[in-house]
């Protein structure tokens, strides 16, 4: 028999939901994590009934007091370096402490590491004035100067989005617009201005944006700036086990959140643009279900 019943890598809100799900379905469990989650710099999670405005801090020491209730769930400060299928089925995971446990299923909540572009300020402001989600941080910027850092075809559908939230936008297209004629017109009667000045940082106090710096030295006072940037998946594991990823990068998973690889599951922001506390708890319940009913198909 196996270590354990199953192994989550990853414990932040999708980790931790799986958790519980398994942990109340008398699962032994290891949750592995390093205590780094992609939002350790946002001050307050929004869109998550009966939790909004909570720090992501507090909302995680939440959920770990709750599912330390839970006897069968151990918990590990330790990082996963590899895992590997076994001859015989189940899992094999090297770990950075050294251990190397094994278990029957395997569920990635992994996340992703956002690459921030080198520009000056930028990574200071992240997740605080700098935003991704309008659904998260868009009703506290609500009717204030905003920015959109885009261009192109993704830059007019950012700044169409965005515009709900405040008509005083600007759309940065850090260089020469690549907008078509019928885009421009529309964002101008809307009253959308666009600069096409190349971008050369972000003024800021503390992460609260004051301004855009323009390379030609002029500066755009704004209080926030919505921006998309690239990502990469947080770890090769998923990549070691052979699972198939999507055309934008994420983990492949079906409605019950399974990878390609049997008896490997992912959930969380590994497997969806859509990056929200509701979201990833979601999924992460639906795993650890969609776990427990495994094993008992199997072992029945």
């Amino acid at each position: 028999m196996p270590d354990f019943d199953a192994i989550i890598i990853g414990g932040s809100y999708a980790g931790l939901s799986a958790a519980m799900a398994l942990g109340r379905s008398r699962r032994r469990v290891l949750l592995l994590d390093t205590g780094r989650p992609c939002n350790r710099q946002t001050p307050h999670s929004h869109n998550f009934l009966t939790q909004d405005g909570a720090t992501p801090a507090a909302l995680r020491a939440q959920a770990l007091a709750q599912v330390q209730h839970y006897p069968t769930i151990e918990l590990r400060n330790d990082e996963a370096l590899a895992a590997t299928a076994l001859p015989g089925g189940g899992f094999r995971v090297e770990t950075a402490a050294g251990a190397a446990p094994t278990a029957a299923r395997l569920l990635l909540a992994t996340g992703v590491i956002d690459l921030l572009p080198a520009l000056p300020g930028f990574a200071e402001c992240w997740g605080i004035s700098v935003l991704h989600c309008p659904y998260c941080h868009g009703y506290e910027v609500a009717d204030q100067r905003l920015g959109v850092i885009g261009n192109g075809d993704v830059g007019f559908d950012f700044a169409r989005l965005i515009h709900n939230w405040s008509p005083r936008l600007t759309l940065f297209t850090d260089g020469p617009a690549t907008l078509d004629p019928a885009q421009r017109q529309t964002l101008a009667r809307h009253g959308i201005t666009i600069e096409e000045k190349p971008l050369a940082g972000i003024i800021h106090t503390q992460g609260q944006l004051q301004a855009v710096q323009l390379a030609d030295g002029s500066a755009r006072p704004l209080d926030a700036v919505f921006a998309r940037v690239p990502f990469e998946q947080s770890g090769p594991l998923a990549r070691q086990l052979g699972c198939a990823f999507t055309e934008m990068g994420h983990v492949q998973v079906d409605d019950f959140q399974r990878t390609s690889v049997p008896g490997v599951f992912a959930a969380g922001d590994a497997t969806t643009g859509f990056r929200a506390v509701s979201a990833a708890v979601a999924a992460g319940g639906k795993a650890g279900a969609l776990i427990n009913m495994g094993l008992i198909e199997e072992r029945f």
